[in-house]
C-alpha cells in the first residue's frame, strides 16, 4: 500500500480563536488512529492536504464506516476527546452519552473538544454509499508524523460542489479545478488508489 508525505499540519487549519477553540487535527486524528477506527476525512481539510489552493478551514470533517464494532471505537474515540455537541445556542458545546447505537441515529454529527470543531457525516452529499463508497479512492497520507485517510480530490470536489448547488458560484471548484485528475497537477499530486477494503492507519 503506497503511502504519500503531505508536509505538516500547518496551513491546515485557522487560528481564529475568537470563535473557539483553535483546530488541532493532529489531535483529532492521533485519537482515531489510536482507536483504530475505519475513516476517511472529507470536505476543505481533505482538499488541503492535497494541496488544493483554498483557505485553510477551523473544523474538520469525517465519514466513519458504520460497522457496530467501528462505531463502538470510534465513541471511545469520542470519550477520550471529551467531545460535545456543538450548536449555535451552545457553540461552547453540550455533553452527551453515545454508544455504538446512538451515534449510528443521526446523519451528522456537529461537535467541539478541546481540540477544536469537528463533524461526522456518515452520508456527505454525493456519495449515497458513505464510507465504502469514498474508501474506494481514498488517499493514506502521512501528515507530519500522524498517518490520515483522505478523500480522494476528485470526490471532495464532486460532494462540496453539490452541497454548493444552491449558491451563485462554484467558488470551491474554481478554486481547485486545476487539481482535477487527467491534468499535468493532478497526476504530481494523485496517490495510489486504495481498496475499498481500507485499513485503518497502525
Amino acid at each position: 500500500m503506497a503511502r504519500r508525505r503531505s508536509g505538516g499540519w500547518r496551513g491546515l487549519s485557522s487560528q481564529d480563536e475568537s470563535a473557539g477553540p483553535s483546530l488541532n487535527p493532529a489531535a483529532i486524528v492521533e485519537s482515531l488512529n489510536r482507536h483504530h477506527v475505519r475513516y476517511v476525512i472529507i470536505g476543505a481539510f481533505a482538499a488541503i492536504a492535497q494541496q488544493a489552493p483554498i483557505p485553510a478551514t477551523r473544523d474538520i470533517d469525517i465519514t466513519p464506516e458504520t460497522s457496530q464494532e467501528n462505531l463502538a471505537r470510534l465513541s471511545q474515540a469520542l470519550t477520550d476527546l471529551g467531545a460535545r455537541i456543538r450548536t449555535e445556542a451552545a457553540p461552547e458545546g453540550v455533553p452527551f452519552s453515545h454508544d455504538a447505537t446512538s451515534l449510528a441515529a443521526a446523519e451528522v454529527w456537529n461537535l467541539i473538544c478541546a481540540d477544536g470543531e469537528f463533524g461526522i457525516s456518515f452520508h456527505p452529499s454525493g456519495f449515497v454509499g458513505g464510507y465504502a463508497q469514498l474508501a474506494v479512492n481514498a488517499r493514506h497520507l502521512r501528515v507530519g508524523e500522524v498517518e490520515v485517510v483522505v478523500a480522494d480530490l476528485a470526490d471532495v470536489i464532486r460532494s462540496r460542489s453539490q452541497q454548493a448547488a444552491r449558491k451563485t458560484c462554484g467558488c470551491f471548484r474554481c478554486c481547485t479545478g486545476a487539481y482535477l485528475p487527467g491534468r499535468p497537477s493532478a497526476k504530481r499530486n494523485r496517490g495510489k488508489q486504495l481498496d475499498a477494503r481500507l485499513e485503518p492507519p497502525s
